[in-house]
């Protein structure tokens, strides 16, 4: 069996009881490889949009007027179109009374009524009596509102990046745009909307903060404030219902070749499932089996990782070096140097994390090498972050190739996790898997990669003995194992 037959044969076998794939034309799919195209896309889209318009990411940047200024044209231009956005509600309403997400978006709800739905989702375990009494930094470690989608008419670019200026000019991500395809754009609506149902609506106020978060009647259950437990119930029902329920799509039936690239789309919605076993999420699950699979399979391929915060998630993080120490696998991984990761030189307990992510890199490479896997990692850097020409690396992804040297991938990840503990388990999260015999989609991967190859340099098991940047102090070493979880 070839490996993309192992990989389509493991994917529909892992989200048969949703039959959660699409299908694509060739160039029905782009991918961008830069964070200025990507928000010159963004623009456009915005400009270009007829009827909706669906936004959802970790937050607005405070001082993303532009955008609010482009996004207010439009719908000031097209009084047919709609927006619909969600942001963290925490993290997007971290700085008021001062500007934040909220008070940014409010302005639109102001200007255009009924056409803005604006919401701000907040983590269940957010409302335990004991986290009122934490600073909102501190809260944003019981879960987040963490997908990257952002939506217009019948396209979709799915993404890690989230929207401020350095998401715009000096942080690498990824981003690939889903084109003129309904039915997997209509998904990812649902997705949203799925999502708005269990979270604060915000309105405009003319108070010092500039808004208000009301709880909806139409949504999903009542207030969580009011009833934690009510609300987790009801709402992992909800969720269990859409997971499992068909979706409409294309019907192949003997046009196969016309269609060469599949998409699953991944979701994580675990905050609303106490035990993994009832957990209707399908992104952790469907990565987990795909590798065992393959494993299995004793094909050869090679693989490669990529995360701006090395902190694989235990069991996946196993499973990659378990399938390396075949002969016929190799595993390559991609991370942030310390100066180019965000954190670097920030003040607080933030500062320590490029050093507990050196930690988390070390233990990795110390397993690897007691596994006799073949695995190497190489840190990406581009000058340093927060100085002239500086860039932070916020890449996250999993490509699959055959094995020969010069062979393109056939699959890749894209979305917002970092396949991370706390991505699996208070997160919430969406990606999807990119299974293609397209020739021209698959050199835009391999571009991709050969892109982000470009600012990269090797990390050796020795480095951290050797080397004085790479030396850990104990308090970060007993901080990093106090807080795995959460990075």
């Amino acid at each position: 069996m070839s490996l993309f037959d192992v990989c389509k044969k493991s994917l529909t076998s892992s989200l048969h009881h949703n039959s959660h794939c699409f299908y694509f034309k060739s160039k029905q799919i782009n991918v961008l490889e830069n964070p200025t195209d990507f928000y010159t896309h963004l623009k456009d889209k915005i400009k270009t949009s007829q009827n909706r318009i669906f936004i959802a990411s970790l937050y607005l940047g405070k001082k993303e007027q532009e955008l609010i200024n482009c996004l207010s044209d439009a719908m000031k231009k097209n009084t047919n179109l709609k927006l619909y956005f969600i942001v963290d509600g925490l993290r997007g309403t971290r700085e008021s009374p001062n500007p934040c997400s909220a008070s940014l978006l409010a302005s639109l709800v102001q200007k255009y009524g009924n056409r803005v739905d604006v919401r701000c989702y907040r983590a269940p375990q957010y409302f335990r009596w004991y986290n009122k009494l934490l600073p909102s930094r501190i809260n944003e470690g019981v879960g987040l509102q963490h997908m990257k989608i952002y939506g217009f008419d019948d396209e979709v670019i799915l993404s890690g990046a989230n929207l401020s200026n350095d998401y715009f000019t000096d942080r690498q991500d990824r981003y690939y745009i889903f084109k003129n395809n309904k039915f997997f754009t209509d998904y990812y609506f649902k997705i949203h909307q799925l999502v708005s149902k269990l979270s604060y609506k915000v309105v405009y106020r003319d108070t010092a903060a500039k808004f208000e978060l009301l709880w909806p009647v139409s949504n999903i259950s009542c207030d969580p404030k009011h009833n934690r437990l009510k609300f987790v119930q009801e709402s992992k029902e909800s969720i269990k219902s859409f997971m499992e329920s068909p979706v409409d799509n294309l019907s192949l039936e003997d046009n196969h070749d016309e269609y060469p690239s599949y998409v699953y789309p991944l979701t994580q919605l675990s905050p609303f499932f106490k035990n993994s076993h009832e957990d209707a999420s399908t992104e952790k699950k469907t990565l987990m089996k795909l590798f065992e699979d393959l494993k299995s399979s004793k094909t050869g391929f090679n693989w490669k990782f990529t995360t701006g915060y090395f902190n694989i998630e235990r069991g996946l993080r196993d499973l990659l070096i378990e399938t390396s120490a075949n002969e016929n696998v190799s595993g390559k991984i991609i991370t942030a140097s310390a100066k180019a990761n965000g954190f670097y030189l920030s003040k607080g307990v933030s500062g320590l994390l490029p050093d507990a992510y050196h930690h988390l890199q070390y233990k990795f490479l110390k397993l690897a090498k007691s596994k006799n896997s073949n695995i190497s990692i190489d840190e990406w850097a581009k000058g340093q972050v927060n100085t002239p020409n500086g860039w932070s690396y916020h890449a996250k992804g999993i490509w699959i190739l055959p094995k020969n040297n010069d062979a393109m991938p056939i699959l890749t990840t894209i979305g917002s996790s970092n396949y991370t503990t706390r991505a699996y388990t208070l997160d919430i999260e969406s990606d999807c898997v990119i299974l293609t015999k397209d020739k021209d989609l698959r050199q835009q991967i391999q571009g991709e990669l050969d892109n982000l190859y470009k600012n990269v340099h090797p990390v050796k098991f020795e480095d951290f003995a050797e080397n004085p940047e790479k030396k850990v102090k104990l308090h970060v070493k007993l901080a990093t194992k106090v807080m795995e979880k959460k990075l």
